[in-house]
């Protein structure tokens, strides 16, 4: 199953297709290797954890929302 999906990992091949200006989201967990390659996550990584935190935010004011 892995291999079938290793054509949609986001790598440094990936990044060099995309503009410049590209940004990598994820809202974790990351399967470093499998889903996203270590250089990248690296290079994205505040990002990546500041989209993380949002989430948590979000999930947070929606379980409260809800229990009103």
């Amino acid at each position: 199953r892995l291999a079938k999906l290793a054509g949609y990992q986001i790598n440094a091949e990936v990044m060099r297709l995309a503009k410049p200006d590209a940004l990598v989201m994820h809202c974790l967990p990351a399967y470093r290797g499998k889903e996203i390659d270590e250089e990248t996550f690296e290079a994205h990584a505040d990002t990546i954890f500041t989209q993380a935190e949002n989430r948590l935010h979000t999930q947070k004011a929606i379980m409260s929302w809800l229990a009103v």
